[in-house]
This record gives C-alpha cells, structure tokens and sequence, in this order.
C-alpha cells in the first residue's frame, strides 16, 4: 500500500509539473519566438523587396544600353547614308576645294583650255600630223588638268594624314585638363600647320556664325574625303547625341589613327618592288622611241607619215594606257 502511494504521488507531482510547463510555455514561448519570426519575416520582405529593386535595376540598365546601342546604330545609319549621298556629288569645285586651290571652275577651264590650246599648236608646230594634234589637245584639255587637279589632292590629303593624328592628340590633352572642345580645337587651328590648322580654323568659325560642331565636322570630310576625318566625325556625332567619355574615344582614334599609318607605311614599302617593275615596264616603249629617234630619226618616219602608222600610233597608245592603269590598279593597296 506504501507503494502504492508512493507512486500515486509521484503521478501527481509529474501531473502538475507537466501542466505547470505547458502553463508557462503556453504563456511565455510566443514572447520568445515572436521576435525570432518577425526577424525572419522581415527577412523574406526585405529580401523580396531587394530582388525586386535589383530586378528593376537591371531591367532599367539594360534599357539604357538598349536605347545607346540603337542611337549608336542610327547616327551610324545617317552618317553612312550622308557619306553615300556625298560620293555622288562629287562635282568640280568640290574637287578643286579638296585640292586646296583658291580658283573657281572658270578659271579652271580657262587654264585647261589654255593648256590644251598649247599642246595642240606645238605639235603642229613640230610637224606632227592633225590626227596627233587633235589627240594632244584632247589630253591638255581633259586629262593632264584633271590629272594635276587629282595630284595636289592627293598629295593634299597625305600631308593631313601626317599631321592629324597629333592634332587629335592636341584635342585628347586639352580635354584631359579641362577645356572645352572648342577650345581644344582653337589649339589645333592655331598651332598646327597646313592643312591640319586651316581646316579646324573652318570648324572653329563656323561655331562662331551658329554651326554646330558636328556639321563642321562634316563639311570637313566633304574637304578631306578621307576614313580617318570619317572616324573623327562618327566619334562626335555618337558622343552629341549619346553622351560618353570623349577624351577616351578620341584618345583610342589617335591609337587607330597611328595604326593605320603605320600599316600605310608597311603597304608601301612592300609594293615598292612592283611599283618599280611597273615603271619600268610603262616607260621602256617611249624611251625605245626616243633612242631609236635620237639614232635614226627617219627610221620612224612610217609612223608619223602614213595614216597605217598613225592608226598604229593610236592603238600602241590606247592599249599602252589601258595597261598602265591595269599595273596601277594591281598595285594600289587601300585600307
């Protein structure tokens, strides 16, 4: 029986321990759980919250570089269509401008009427036939003009090759300290010789008379038709109407610049070899001629005083140009 009373309170001592317990974490356990759960709810809110924020921050990123890359692809789009227009319309004054000269189209047909005129009466003079008369006036009328006209364009454009791409440096250091790019580019025009200096004069005067610098940028490369005045204008377009570091974009157009020209350079000398063989070949038939005049003068007599020997002399000639502009085209490399 002591036993059995022994366990009956011990029963009832466990009983009223066990609901004691239950009373105290039924009271006491969400005092100290509910923090812990408002820790992780807030958690998950904030969590969500940056998600989304950082979601919207993408999405909001990559509709920017969307929007840059299609306003890139459109200013090149209307500048390669501005290029296109201007190829067609390459008219003599534009030509005459490229070159450099301070003439009008008149006076440009004056002096290559003159010229044709002149070679017209000397060979008249010498006793050369009409038929070659004719023929000599055709070329010092049409050709040798054009020729000397494409000659001092040419040779215009490479003394701008030589000098550009330190102006563009010029523009990179003063951006770099701080000065605008008018600025900048009175430096160019001030202390850079011809004809680096007299273009960005252009430019800088023409800001002054209300034109923007991207339209004198490109009356610039209508008066240097050249890639490199190209790339300067793409690069400024791009920067006015997209924004960027243009300091940096012009700094890796003077690295592009440089290259070219040094690949230029590696062009020329390769093909300097059948440049020679080409000269060569194109002038030995006339210094045959003159020998072969200076030895035997009547021995050529058939060729100038028959007409079989002036349909001669007209066909030797044709075909000899046609072959000099083959050799010229094979061994002009552009880039």
């Amino acid at each position: 029986m002591n036993f059995g009373a022994d366990i009956s309170d011990f029963a009832l001592i466990f009983m009223v321990a066990v609901a004691v317990g239950g009373l105290v974490i039924a009271l006491f356990f969400p005092m100290l759980v509910g923090s812990a759960a408002e820790r992780r709810i807030d958690q998950i809110s904030t969590g969500k919250k940056e998600v989304r924020s950082n979601s919207f921050r993408s999405r909001f990123q990559e509709d920017q570089k969307d929007a840059r890359r299609r306003q890139i692809a459109d200013s090149l789009k209307a500048i390669e269509d501005e290029e296109r227009q201007r190829k067609k319309k390459i008219t003599l004054r534009t030509l005459i401008q490229q070159a450099g000269l301070d003439i009008s189209p008149r006076t440009f047909w004056v002096f290559a009427l003159i010229c044709g005129a002149v070679l017209f009466i000397v060979p008249l003079f010498l006793g050369a036939p009409l038929l070659v008369a004719v023929g000599s006036a055709f070329v010092g009328f049409l050709g040798l003009p054009r020729w000397f006209l494409g000659f001092l364009r040419k040779r215009r454009q490479n003394q701008f090759l030589n000098d550009f791409a330190d102006a563009i440096d010029v523009m990179v250091r003063g951006l770099k300290a701080g000065l605008p790019v008018s600025e900048a580019m009175k430096i160019i025009a001030t202390e850079t010789g011809p004809p680096v200096g007299p273009e960005f004069v252009e430019v800088v005067d023409g800001q002054r008379v209300g034109i923007s610098l991207d339209q004198g940028i490109e009356r610039m490369v209508e008066r240097i038709p050249l890639a490199e005045v190209n790339f300067l204008a793409i690069v400024m377009a791009i920067q006015s109407k997209t924004g960027g570091n243009l300091s940096e974009a012009l700094g890796n157009l003077s690295k592009v610049l440089r290259e070219r020209k040094k690949m230029k350079a590696k062009i020329r000398s390769v093909s300097q070899e059948a440049k020679s063989s080409a000269a060569i070949i194109g002038s030995l038939p006339f210094v045959i001629m003159g020998a072969l005049l200076l030895l035997n003068p009547n021995y050529l007599n058939p060729l100038f005083e028959t007409d079989i020997g002036n349909m001669l002399l007209i066909g030797s000639g044709v075909w000899m140009t046609m072959g000099i502009l083959v050799m010229r085209k094979m061994i002009n490399f552009e880039i």
